[in-house]
């Protein structure tokens, strides 16, 4: 419910947070590799104390493929709508040192009209081996150029192909560039300790066109920083070893809205939403961060109990005038222009998250777990700067979540599974309430149970399925309209979630997968008066190695064209 719906979820690319935790972005993960990752890890809940705020409902961390070992890959997708992608990736392994390169071009002109995507992404990768000590460096740089299309509307107006292709806003574009660099030395002392430290450098820029609001103004925003994340994992004794280790960061954003033509519409949105400049300012950012893990694993025990504080500054200019007025100093009429813009100061938020897991094995191939652990996120600097209406300032604490979760896991004759039951409760939820006021009175309860299971079921065939059943509902009271929300379901929120896949190796060289995906009903709106039906989605691939070195692979998404 954050700012760009930001805040929920920390994504990251090689454990480097892809965004300062302040500044995030829902659409962030576009300038992770995700399209030529080495693999993709997943955290559910909130995060251990190695990472910080954001990390409420989960990490999702896009690892890069270490290319000063690998081999070789050149690839070309072609596919429907003009998408085309050409994939490279090369190394050079010398022994005591490695260099290499991992990068992807995408071109998509989408299925809807005057939309489409261009877009570039590099990895590059060095890699040192000294005696007890290994230095590994890596470079980020992302390019996307995207013309994007407005909203339809209309009830079930997506099922009108005529509809669903148009392009309200052709006009409509994003711009955004990312580069990161960081470079980890890791170095192995007598007794088994290891010692990790990381300094990173981030610079993010995007422009684009918010033609969803009136006037459709022109957001410019950027940041630059600079990192360490560190860590020591000290041996005790063979069963007890310790994580101890400090994160710090400091970014400087900034961010400006800006409208060229004059607003059109109704007499309070031409009197309240002037033309010219809405925000201008620039925050700092100060994060500092240390943790520990204490770590015992004896006989059929593994327990983890640690912690983590960290500290958050912002210190705030805003270079405008303060408060409800036009960029020239003037009053809007109806009583205040939309936008308003508080005062220069600062602001801290020092947050602390324990977490306790422990798992014990009942024999050789099951085990059952269980975790607490709470996690939280600052208040994102677009909350606390970026006012509406009559606010002047936001008094803002950090949302929490605590998050109790079980589960048994192990293997079976030829498959494995995990059962997992879960319970979150978030409070100081930070929302905009009918007011226009950003407040953080909100509180969510998230409960459910999620199976994953792989098994073998004849020769060549293989089935496997992660299904999510849950209850994710509204735990404060607030009208909307004349309906208290209390108890409701939270908006676009299934209760049941499910992905299955069949696969079938047909020889030793071709292999096929049918996938089926469901998502169920849910409702869209918070007053629980508006339904979506949900829907099944039917995928296949199927992939033929010509050569050990050659392949050819073919897939339809959505098989049936389901709307």
């Amino acid at each position: 419910t954050g700012a760009g719906a930001c805040g929920g979820i920390l994504a990251a690319e090689d454990g480097i947070a892809l965004r300062a935790a302040g500044f995030c972005n829902i659409n962030e993960l576009f300038e992770a590799h995700g399209e030529m990752a080495a693999r993709i890890d997943v955290l559910k809940g909130p995060a251990s104390p190695l990472y910080g705020s954001n990390a409420i409902h989960g990490v999702i961390n896009v690892v890069t493929p270490d290319t000063t070992v690998s081999e070789g890959l050149l690839a070309y997708d072609y596919g429907s709508f003009g998408f085309n992608r050409i994939k490279l990736r090369q190394g050079k392994d010398f022994g005591h040192s490695g260099v290499g390169i991992n990068a992807s071009i995408t071109r998509d002109n989408g299925y809807r009209d005057k939309e489409g995507v261009d877009q570039e992404k590099v990895n590059l990768r060095h890699r040192l081996n000294l005696t007890d000590t290994v230095i590994t460096s890596g470079f980020t740089y992302t390019n996307l150029d995207q013309d994007t299309a407005g909203y339809i509307t209309g009830f079930e107006s997506y099922k009108n192909d005529s509809v669903a292709q148009a392009n309200p806003n052709p006009e409509a574009f994003r711009k955004a560039q990312s580069t990161r660099f960081w470079s980890n030395v890791e170095t192995s002392f007598d007794g088994g300790h290891t010692l990790s430290i990381t300094p990173y450098l981030r610079d993010q820029s995007m422009d684009f066109l918010m033609h969803f609001l009136p006037g459709k103004p022109l957001e410019e925003n950027a940041q630059q920083g600079l990192g360490v994340l560190s860590q020591l994992n000290y041996v005790i004794s063979p069963a007890l070893n310790i994580d101890v280790g400090i994160d710090v960061e400091y970014t400087e954003g900034e961010l400006v809205q800006s409208q060229d033509a004059p607003t059109q519409g109704s007499a309070f949105l031409v009197g309240t939403v002037p033309q010219g400049k809405h925000y201008d300012y620039d925050v700092d950012a100060t994060l500092i961060a240390p943790f520990f893990a204490l770590n015992w694993q004896q006989a059929r025990w593994n327990v983890s109990v640690g912690g983590r504080f960290e500290s958050m500054e912002y210190d705030y200019t805003n270079n405008m005038n303060a408060g409800r007025l036009r960029e020239d100093g003037t009053e809007c009429g109806f009583g205040g222009c939309r936008y308003s813009r508080p005062e220069s100061g600062k602001n801290e938020f020092d947050n602390f998250s324990p977490s306790l897991s422990a798992s014990y094995r009942l024999d050789g191939q099951t085990y059952v777990y269980m975790g607490l652990s709470r996690g939280f996120r600052a208040p994102q600097a677009t909350e606390l700067y970026r006012l509406q209406r009559a606010q002047q300032v936001a008094d803002l604490d950090s949302v929490t979540a605590t998050n109790y979760e079980v589960g048994l896991k192990g293997l079976m004759d030829n498959g494995r599974y995990t059962l997992s039951l879960y319970s979150l409760r978030k409070n100081n939820v930070i929302y905009r309430d009918s007011d226009f006021f950003n407040i953080n009175n909100g509180e969510t309860w998230h409960r459910g149970i999620e199976v994953e299971l792989s098994q073998a079921i004849l020769p060549n065939w293989t089935f496997d399925v992660a299904a999510s059943y849950a209850r994710h509902t509204y735990e404060h009271s607030q009208l909307q309209g004349e309906v208290d929300i209390k108890g409701n379901d939270i908006d676009t929120a299934p209760k049941l979630q499910l992905n299955a896949r069949l696969s079938y190796d047909v020889t030793d060289t071709i292999r096929a997968q049918l996938e089926w995906q469901h998502v169920d009903d849910y409702f869209t709106d918070a007053e629980n008066a508006n339904e979506y039906e949900g829907h099944d989605l039917l995928h296949v691939r199927v992939s033929y190695a010509i050569t050990s070195d050659i392949t050819v692979s073919a897939r339809i998404n959505n098989l049936l064209d389901a709307d």
